[in-house]
């Protein structure tokens, strides 16, 4: 048997990094009539008319008493009514962004939708976020203790090495974990559902494994990459449909007068995973 050489990626999504072709990253390949007629956005906001670029004030709103006493709103241009969206994009993320320390960063991800052109994100925070989830999932869902588990079966204690054609075992110890998402109840909270929620691309990596005598520190590396974007199928869906940041959000992605570009968010974090060969 040959030792398995490092570093050595153990597990890779279907899904591919850096996937642009992807639904959720389209924009601006949408019209007026279709957002109206297919996804049934006629009440976008309720600061300004996206289809009209006027201002929305009081006597305007279609739901107030003194609605067309005064006619229309006042006439702004594009850019001032997607500065406009943007801004009140930014106010509605409070609802879903409460507490903790990612509390900023969907602001922060709207700003650089608005102002990146489809740069890809990176943030210290993101990759904190990763990180904690790794190490804090102590549920049998767990990637990092099921690998655990395989390293402390699978090394040769012997010969001190993880033998190359056992490799296979840790793929399906990622298998049977569940890969790091921000679905969970806090997530709804404390900033990472909305910013991340579920995710796109994994990749996992062992990137060195000492063993000494009935002891063993593994090092692992963990990249995960999201899309800041919305599809078809996200808004035609109720849960998102009825907040107005999600119709704010898909307009000024997808509408043909707006266009602005959808984003890679990228995360990684390297963790150790360290146990002994008589570890119960």
């Amino acid at each position: 048997m040959t030792a398995l050489q490092l570093p050595y990626t153990i597990f890779k999504t279907q899904k591919r990094m850096d996937d642009y072709g992807a639904s959720d990253m389209r924009c601006g390949d949408l019209t007026e009539a279709q957002l109206k007629t297919h996804f049934h956005l006629l009440d976008v906001s309720t600061r300004a008319n996206p289809y009209t670029l006027t201002r929305i004030t009081p006597f305007t709103q279609p739901q107030s008493m003194f609605h067309g006493s005064r006619g229309e709103g006042e006439k702004i241009t594009q850019r001032q009514c997607a500065n406009i969206l943007f801004d009140e994009f930014r106010d509605l993320s409070r609802l879903f962004s409460m507490y903790g320390p990612y509390k900023h960063l969907i602001e922060k991800m709207i700003t650089h939708m608005q102002n990146g052109n489809g740069t890809p994100f990176r943030d210290v925070s993101l990759d904190q976020a990763l990180k904690e989830h790794i190490l804090n999932d102590k549920t049998r869902n767990s990637t990092r203790l099921w690998l655990k588990d395989v390293f402390k079966n699978r090394i040769d204690w012997k010969n001190q090495y993880f033998p190359a054609d056992k490799k296979d075992k840790l793929r399906m110890a990622i298998m049977k974990g569940k890969l790091p998402k921000f679905d969970r109840l806090q997530d709804n909270f404390n900033g990472m559902g909305i910013t991340v929620h579920d995710t796109w691309a994994t990749h996992i990596t062992i990137k060195s494994l000492n063993i000494d005598n009935d002891h063993y520190r593994a090092v692992m590396h963990y990249k995960v990459q999201d899309h800041f974007g919305l599809d078809v199928d996200d808004i035609s869906k109720f849960k998102f449909n009825q907040f107005r940041f999600f119709r704010i959000w898909f307009v000024l992605q997808r509408y043909n007068q707006f266009g602005f570009k959808p984003f890679m968010t990228n995360m990684e974090s390297t963790i150790e995973i360290t146990g002994g060969r008589n570890e119960i």
